[in-house]
């Protein structure tokens, strides 16, 4: 007798697959092929070579300012979402009274949309500055850590959630194992238990990679890029070719292709170098 797994595999897998060619192949290849035109609409492209990525580059000055602020923001949001989230995580697996309460409330942010949360904080981090006569976007470096600080209060618990999962999964053998050989708490928790959860650490570093360096919607309401686009990141400054100067459209769409292709490359090395340390595990 026939798999009946195998025999109704087509079926359920071909509407997938036709969504995904309609919703994302087409529409990318499109979008990489208009790259190489000047437009105002589809239907009236013009081929022009690579003379939209020269402009990218050559002229248009905020576009490196803007990959290198999202470039400095990811580091240092990556960083501080997945050791807070971790240490978070330690914490509420232990016996710590209201645990889900706690688990709860820190995920909660997860569930607002960005340019609320942008709004939100863009009120809470004024209302202090406004005590010493300035504003968010009064200087580059506020926008910066009020982006940061914003990121890491939205992100931290979804982050958190993923690492307790895979804190639970340890086989409490193991850890009593190290108890009895010896080990204190910071060799258990760097020989033990950090190994351990490498898969989750791997899923938390790719979500927060790609998270940051994807962000617009929060960048948009919070600062909107300001003061003088010294806080505008890759995606905003997308948004803000495409649709706010006339005649660079193919521009924008060349930058959209290039932070496809650095932000692909990014999460590829990442998961590279973390699947390793898996298997080393």
């Amino acid at each position: 007798m026939n798999n009946p797994i195998k025999r109704w595999f087509p079926i359920f897998v071909i509407p997938t697959l036709v969504a995904f060619l309609i919703s994302f192949v087409i529409p990318f290849i499109s979008g990489i092929l208009l790259s190489f035109t000047e437009f105002r609409t589809v239907s009236d492209a013009q081929f022009v070579g690579i003379s939209n990525y020269i402009k990218a580059f050559t002229q248009d000055s905020t576009f490196l300012s803007s990959l290198w602020f999202t470039v400095r923001f990811a580091l240092v949001s990556v960083a501080s979402i997945n050791i807070f989230a971790f240490l978070l995580a330690l914490m509420l697996t232990r016996t710590v009274p209201a645990t889900k309460l706690f688990r709860t409330v820190f995920f909660m942010p997860n569930l607002i949309g960005g340019i609320v949360l942008g709004y939100i904080w863009q009120v809470i981090i004024n209302g202090v500055l406004y005590r010493f006569n300035y504003s968010i976007t009064s200087n580059s470096a506020f926008g910066f850590w009020g982006l940061v600080i914003m990121m890491n209060w939205q992100m931290i618990g979804y982050v958190m959630i993923i690492y307790i999962a895979g804190i639970q999964n340890i086989p409490n053998d193991i850890i009593e194992a190290s108890r009895v050989d010896g080990a204190g708490p910071f060799t258990t928790l760097f020989r033990v238990i950090i190994p351990s959860v490498m898969p989750s650490i791997t899923i938390c570093l790719f979500l927060t990679i790609t998270n940051s360096f994807k962000m617009f919607d929060q960048n948009l309401s919070l600062t909107a890029g300001a003061p003088a686009n010294r806080t505008q990141m890759v995606a905003l400054d997308i948004y803000n070719t495409f649709y706010s100067r006339t005649g660079y459209e193919g521009v924008g769409q060349a930058k959209a292709v290039i932070f496809f292709l650095i932000v692909a490359i990014i999460a590829f090395v990442q998961l590279r170098i973390t699947g390793k340390k898996e298997e080393e595990a």
